[in-house]
């Protein structure tokens, strides 16, 4: 029986190659292994040489006596290179898995060494662990399609556009302000530039004034993308055949949720992430808590900031304007009983905590149909048209 037992074991196990990589922009460091008992094959190729990518794969089972079909498994952290890489391996049939870097374990005992082979050797010695059935070792990141991650780019270029708009306009003002001048910077600009003038009655120095006008062409060019994607998602959000469409129009008809919330809530969580429950919204978001235990000593260490930034600083926005636009629902009231009388302090972690209920309580609303209590709906229609005040289209 037990000669049956080991047979029956020997012949199930399937010997597996474990591939580690470590992305640099001109180079990639590979780390190779069969086992824990063995020392790792280290290699350098060029970065995205892929043909090289595939020679070393080929000559590491060679070296380990693996079969040709022996099955790969590997890893990577996420990062700037993306998930092209992760494509390409599953396309040629290699099992692999996206890190999230702040999830890899560190010892805090004592000063760590760091290089690339150090840190390819610690991963692939997790890949191993992982697949040893230590699944709790990291988390690991769910990867988007191509067309999930297509759709995110235009309310990512105008989130980037409008920052660049902001710092345009700040820096017209702040070489105006060096001169005691205050101006605002709209399409007017330059017909108001002429009139202009300095404490003693002197017009603006005319080097400095053709900087400004250089400056502002950079504004008025970056203002002119702004509108027109603004003006392309609302039309996405009119037409019917848009992608996620009816959870968009579903958030927008909530007051204080206006088109540019809406699509970034849909396209960067709602519309292709299968969350299983708040805990697991709340850590994607980076809006869980990050205790601190040691001994006798506890302590908060505020959010933990390690999920989707956009999401996160859109989820205050909405906290704030919630508060403003939604004042007779359950969540407002909660605020206002938890914090609404304390100091500007404990309003800013009040926020904190009422975006993160309020991330749940949509992601409800969009999943199960569970409608915010207390909350008031605006058709979405409306909104586009600009039939409301301004604020309560809150972007």
């Amino acid at each position: 029986m037990s000669a049956t037992h080991d047979h029956h074991s020997t012949a199930s196990v399937t010997p597996k190659l474990y591939l580690a990589f470590e992305l640099g922009w001109n180079s990639w460091g590979l780390a190779f292994s069969t086992g824990f008992a063995q020392k790792p094959r280290l290699r350098t190729i060029s970065a995205r040489d892929l043909d090289a990518l595939a020679l070393e794969i080929t000559r590491a089972r060679q070296r380990f006596g693996l079969p040709d079909d022996a099955p790969v498994l590997s890893c990577y952290e996420a990062g700037r290179d993306g998930f092209w890489l992760h494509r390409h391996l599953t396309h040629i049939h290699i099992q692999n898995i996206v890190v999230d870097a702040s999830s890899i374990e560190v010892n805090r005992r004592a000063r760590r060494a760091k290089s690339d082979q150090i840190d390819v050797g610690k991963l692939l010695t997790m890949l191993m662990r992982y697949h040893g059935g230590e699944t709790k070792l990291w988390s690991v990141v769910r990867v988007p399609t191509v067309a999930d991650e297509d759709r995110r780019q235009p309310h990512r270029e105008l989130i980037a556009l409008k920052d660049q708009r902001t710092e345009h306009s700040n820096r017209i003002k702040g070489l105006l302000a060096s001169f005691g001048i205050d101006v605002i910077v709209d399409e007017h600009f330059v017909k108001s530039l002429g009139e202009l003038r300095q404490w003693d009655d002197a017009p603006v120095p005319p080097e400095l004034t053709a900087r400004l006008l250089r400056e502002f062409a950079r504004w008025r060019l970056v203002d002119e993308q702004v509108r027109e994607l603004e003006a392309a998602q609302r039309r996405a959000i009119h037409r019917d055949d848009t992608v996620d469409v009816d959870k968009v129009r579903m958030l927008l008809e909530l007051r204080a949720i206006g088109p540019r919330s809406a699509t970034l809530f849909v396209r960067e969580f709602f519309g292709w992430r299968q969350i299983q429950n708040r805990r697991e919204l709340a850590s994607l978001a980076g809006l869980c808590p990050t205790p601190y235990h040691s001994g006798d000593s506890q302590r908060e260490q505020g959010i933990s900031k390690a999920g989707n930034r956009r999401l996160r600083w859109m989820a205050v926005e909405i906290a704030w304007a919630w508060l403003r636009w939604q004042p007779d629902s359950v969540l407002s009231q909660w605020y206002q009983r938890r914090f609404g009388q304390g100091n500007a302090r404990a309003r800013k972690i009040g926020i904190v905590a009422l975006a993160r209920r309020l991330l749940v309580a949509l992601w409800k609303y969009l999943e199960h149909g569970e409608v915010p209590e207390g909350a008031k709906f605006t058709p979405w229609k409306k909104k586009l048209n600009g039939r409301l005040p301004a604020g309560m289209i809150t972007n």
